[in-house]
């Protein structure tokens, strides 16, 4: 199975990524909708980018690049963690720059991880917190058939204020 379309491909981290990388994990904007909470050196990335090798079976989680086919710019990441056989489901974490953003790719990512998700691993189970600020991601999510679930009130600080999280879930048809 290719993780790719007519716009995107989705693709393992490389070495070259590392610059990328070490600007997107370093931005404290971006620390509140995620769990970092203190910069990363080159150094812990570029063991992480080797660490690249490993199954999702075995760390469950899995990094990968968003491209773009026209450009070969690398514009995104889609993140697979708490990845749990057992009960069947995986969170997901979907993430696009600034620059990139309004074009697609992250509907285009979407459906390429679901392709991945359901019909090669096999989970029964797709899900995401998205900020209720975050009108941008409720509604592709909304378009893309997700359910909302629940709300978690309170959920992440950011900056003085606390923000809810809404729960979207998508199930293997």
């Amino acid at each position: 199975m290719l993780l790719e379309n007519g716009k995107i491909k989705l693709r393992q981290l490389e070495p070259e990524d590392l610059e990328l990388l070490y600007r997107w994990e370093n931005d404290p904007t971006l620390w509140a909708v995620g769990n970092t909470r203190q910069p990363y050196s080159r150094y812990t990335l570029k063991q992480y980018i080797l660490q690249g090798d490993k199954d999702i079976f075995e760390t469950h989680q899995l990094r990968l690049m968003i491209e773009c086919k026209e450009t070969r710019q690398t514009v995104g990441t889609v993140d697979l963690f708490d990845f749990d056989v057992f009960h069947s489901r995986v969170a997901l974490g979907l993430f696009v720059d600034t620059q990139y953003q309004g074009k697609g790719y992250a509907s285009h990512a979407l459906k390429l991880t679901e392709e991945y998700v359901f019909n090669f691993l096999k989970i029964n189970q797709l899900y995401c917190h998205i900020s209720e600020k975050n009108t941008a991601s409720k509604s592709m999510f909304e378009k893309e058939g997700y359910e909302v679930h629940g709300i978690l009130k309170n959920w992440i600080r950011v900056g003085e204020e606390y923000e809810n999280i809404i729960v979207f879930q998508r199930f293997n048809a």
